[in-house]
Order: structure tokens, then sequence, then C-alpha cells
């Protein structure tokens, strides 16, 4: 996959299939405009996806607006899922000023060669987002692209939405969160040395300090799977800044992996929430935060085997 950034100044060659849009979360809505794209493969048309970044929120904001994705998330997604050109569009003053007329023809159908373009209904773009998906459907008619839109995906009444999943992932309503999106949530990095406190009181934890592009839940504790390469692995995982050892205000993720032993310092792996237990708690000493930790690993256990029993599908 290739991927332009930092960019305005890009060609494509020969003819493109397009898709506009933010693309946080890649929830059930986006999976179903992606798989739509990709079929165009088999009309010859390079597959591409153009996105912003920063994203339109943390530039309007002036600081960085933690996300369900983060953007090396989205690239391994994508090229994950076939996509042949990955365009992360440079959001300035300059950008954000351009004319929707401006930025169809002068993007998409000049430097693009665009001949379908795939959106949501809520698709906005140029000056002040006045870009809409009847001037792009009225574009593609005078530019000679064609143009598909995307209804909104409903779930129990309720359309999906990354405002949506956002909302549920600060309640910490994982179950609902992995719903949404059709998978649970996740937070990738590479695990990092810690205190090494877990390992002198029995329950070892792998690290991760979380991507401050990343939405996270509030902090606590949580039932979790891990991948490492191909293996995956139960786990408990504790988001948080540890207030019982610490008064340093760095949130990291801990996980406990049941039944593994072996060196995981500097390997990349994927932690997916499944489940809030409990928030996290300061304690009276390490006793009454391991007496914690014990009980809450037991009743791991059971969530997990129960987890197992039913083959719980997510994406449902």
């Amino acid at each position: 996959m290739e991927i332009i950034k930092d960019t305005t100044d890009f060609h494509i060659e020969g003819s493109s299939a397009i898709a506009i849009g933010k693309f946080d979360g890649i929830h059930k809505g986006h999976r179903k405009l992606l798989s739509d794209l990709i079929e165009e493969k088999n009309n010859g048309r390079k597959t591409v996806i153009f996105t912003f970044d920063p994203s339109p929120a943390s530039f309007f904001a002036g600081h960085v607006v933690p996300g369900l994705t983060t953007r090396e998330e989205k690239r391994e997604w994508f090229l994950q899922n076939g996509i042949d050109v990955l365009i992360e569009f440079p959001m300035n003053e300059q950008t954000a000023a351009t004319s929707p007329e401006e930025f169809v023809k002068r993007y998409l159908v000049d430097q693009m060669g665009a001949k379908y373009v795939a959106a949501g209904m809520d698709v906005s773009f140029g000056d002040k987002g006045r870009g809409d998906w009847k001037l792009l459907s009225a574009l593609g008619k005078e530019y000679d692209f064609e143009t598909h839109f995307i209804d909104k995906v409903e779930l129990e009444g309720k359309e999906i939405s990354s405002t949506l999943i956002r909302q549920e992932v600060t309640n910490g309503n994982m179950e609902k969160v992995a719903r949404l999106l059709g998978c649970p949530y996740t937070i990738h990095g590479v695990v990092s040395h810690g205190r090494a406190l877990g390992r002198t009181i029995g329950i070892p934890t792998v690290n991760v300090i979380p991507s401050k592009e990343k939405l996270l839940p509030p902090n606590g504790v949580y039932y979790s799977v891990v991948h490492v390469g191909d293996k995956i692995l139960r786990g408990m995982t504790n988001i948080g800044t540890k207030p019982t050892i610490t008064d340093e205000d760095v949130v990291v993720s801990e996980t406990y992996l049941y039944d593994f032993s072996g060196d995981l310092y500097d390997k990349d792996i994927s932690v997916s929430l499944l489940s809030f237990k409990r928030p996290e708690m300061k304690f009276n000493g390490i006793d009454e935060l391991k007496a914690q930790m014990s009980s809450d690993v037991e009743n791991g256990r059971i969530y997990h085997h129960n987890m197992e029993t039913s083959k719980h599908n997510w994406s449902e």
C-alpha cells in the first residue's frame, strides 16, 4: 500500500475508486463502505482512501483530540484489507479554506483520476464543510465520476457513528462498543519495562503506554484478550495511573496474562478490552492491593471460561 502524506502535490496514475472520510473507529458503517470500494478493483480501478491528518477535530481544536483509531492503527487496517493507496491529506489553514468545488476538481478529478467516489450521507468537505453529498453527486455528473453514498447502519434502533462509539468508550461500555465496531476495542503498543511490582507479588503484567491519539475508557480493571503474533492470550487489564504505588499522572495499560510465562519486552501486542470489571482504586498498601488483584484474577478466570463456553461473537 502506498501512503501519501504531508503534501497536496500528489498524482495517481490511471482511474481511481475513492472513499472519503475520517474513518475514526472503522465501525460497521465504514466496513460496509470499504467493502463496496474493494469491489471496484474488479473494474480495474485503484482503491484509494482519502482521509485527513491531523483530524478535523484536532486541527480546529488546536491540539490532539484522542480518537477511536490512531494513525498507525488505520494504516495497518487499510493495508490488511487490500487498499492500494492511502492519502493522509494535510489539514492546515490553507487546505481547510479550499472551496468544495476546487477540492473536487483539483484533488479528486485532476490529481487522482476519480471514476468512483464513495462516502457516508454525512460527508462534508471544503471550506467550512460546505460540501455535502448533494454537491458531490452534482459534481460527479459534471466531471464524469460515479458517486456512491452509504446510509447509516443501525444497531438497536440507533445510527452507528464514531460519535456514539466515543460516548460508549468514555462510559466504559465495552460490550456495546464491540457490537458497534464489529470487534472489541483494542489498544496497540510495544511492551515496556515497568516497576515489576506485579512480579514481586505473583501477578506479573505486561505494560503498554497508550498513544496520546487513542481515546481511553475510564480508568479501571477490564477483562481482555491479548494478541501477540499469532497467539491469543486471555488477560485482565488495568487502565490507569497506579495510585497506590505512584503519584505520577501517566496512564498505563497493565495486563496480567493467564497461564503464560515468557518475556514480551519490546514486543508489539494488541490488548482488546472486553468488559469493565471495576474502577481503579487507591489501596492502603501493597497487601490490600494484592488481595484485590488476586480476587480480580480469579473472577477473570470465571469470566473467560464463560465466554469460551458461550463462543461469543462480538460482531453480533
